[in-house]
């Protein structure tokens, strides 16, 4: 399914920094890329590892920055505002949940499965246009609504995949 055409996502794809992609595709090999790693990933219950893929991939990779820092614009365990749920994270822009983020472990194969439950926290946040479920080794990005969105896998992306995972996920993107 395709969020954006073809050529709109060549177009801004290109006018990513060289020098950020390639900083970031490093850490993203040097991690996501490593074997071991990966079976670890695979081996770890979803509450062990919450935290350390927000850490790993949105903070390390993706230039977030995870609250309690100053300025940071990534919180875990994302309470809704009109009840008690949380998500497990949320990308913010000026304290306001412009995406939500849904994970669950390598056990849980099919995404769409946990859907529902991420939109039910997206309709809970006034502003939020973005989510993001991932089962820690596919990602799924969403805009606005659930009939489209764009899966990655994080165990095997190349350069050219991996530069649209990062188009896509990037703060600048969201902070619009």
């Amino acid at each position: 399914m395709s969020l954006y055409q073809t050529s709109v996502l060549k177009n801004y794809i290109c006018l990513q920094e060289n020098a950020v992609i390639e900083k970031a595709y490093k850490k993203y090999v040097k991690y996501f890329l490593n074997p071991t790693i990966q079976e670890n990933i695979r081996s770890s219950k979803e509450e062990e590892y919450q935290g350390i893929f927000l850490t790993e991939l949105f903070v390390n990779i993706l230039d977030y920055t995870l609250k309690p820092n100053p300025n940071f614009n990534l919180v875990a365990e994302f309470k809704n505002q009109t009840n008690s749920r949380k998500a497990d994270g949320a990308i913010l822009h000026k304290d306001i949940a412009v995406g939500v983020i849904e994970l669950k472990g390598t056990k849980t194969k099919d995404l769409e499965s946990i859907r529902k439950q991420a939109f039910d926290y997206k309709a809970n946040q006034k502003g939020c246009i973005y989510v993001i479920t991932s089962n820690f080794e596919k990602l799924r990005f969403y805009i606005n609504d659930a009939t489209e969105f764009i899966e990655f896998n994080l165990f095997e992306l190349t350069k050219e995949r991996f530069k649209l995972f990062l188009f896509m996920l990037t703060k600048k993107q969201h902070n619009k």
